[in-house]
């Protein structure tokens, strides 16, 4: 793991080197962290393993539209980003320092196209609803508290009434076997499929030249609007 100290003071840029030994490719992602531990601004498991899905996938995002919720650090967004995607990266409209990181992670890799928005989980903006056409969200580790998982779903239901076929591409961190996003999903309407890690290289300990995941237990899910009886039929 590449660390370099370059960039303002109390931030650190940490560096992902992503590769795939079978196609001769690589790619390397430079994040700053900020170094306050109380900013919550640094890479988390979540984020690593979703980087890691979209670097597999990443003939399918190609100039796809693609938006990150609760961006942070945007190791995912700016990823997808590097791999041909239009992305806007998001985060808490309350929360400038989260969304200042947002443009700074933008500049460490040389994206000078990417938007970035605030967006809070559950209220129905005038930004959220200007949004253009979307392919794919994001969101790493954005099921982190109980009382905002409906509010995460809120949104992206909001996004499904301009963009029905998008899916949410989202990465979840095992801290309780008692919280479950189960009812929910059949509250909104909502189907969600497990992507075994294995599938795409992310059931190891270190990825991306980093000591993340880690031990941690980390799932990936993809989220879509639920197609109902008649759909299926006429489909």
């Amino acid at each position: 793991m590449e660390r370099s100290g370059a960039g303002p003071p109390g931030v650190a840029d940490k560096v992902f080197k992503f590769e795939d030994k079978t196609r001769q490719e690589k790619l390397s992602v430079s994040i700053p962290e900020v170094l306050d531990p109380q900013h919550g601004m640094h890479v988390w498991p979540c984020a690593v393993v979703l980087a890691q899905y979209l670097w597999t996938h990443r003939a399918e995002l190609k100039g796809r539209t693609v938006l990150e919720l609760g961006a942070g650090v945007s190791l995912p967004g700016v990823m997808a980003a590097l791999l041909g995607a239009q992305v806007i990266l998001s985060d808490s409209s309350d929360k400038p320092r989260c969304l200042e990181n947002c443009r700074r992670s933008c500049e460490a890799n040389g994206l000078q196209n990417v938007s970035v928005l605030g967006l809070t989980w559950g209220d129905v903006s005038p930004d959220l609803i200007l949004l253009p056409k979307l392919d794919v969200v994001l969101g790493s580790d954005v099921f982190y508290d109980p009382e905002d998982f409906e509010d995460v779903l809120v949104t992206f239901v909001c996004l499904l009434r301009k963009n029905p076929e998008a899916q949410f591409w989202t990465t979840y961190q095992v801290r309780s076997a008692d919280w479950s996003i189960e009812v929910l999903l059949h509250r909104w309407n909502l189907d969600c499929v497990e992507v075994p890690l294995a599938r795409f290289g992310a059931d190891e300990p270190e990825l991306a030249g980093s000591s993340l995941p880690g031990s941690h237990s980390i799932q990936m899910m993809i989220i879509t609007q639920k197609k109902d009886t008649a759909e299926i039929i006429q489909g």
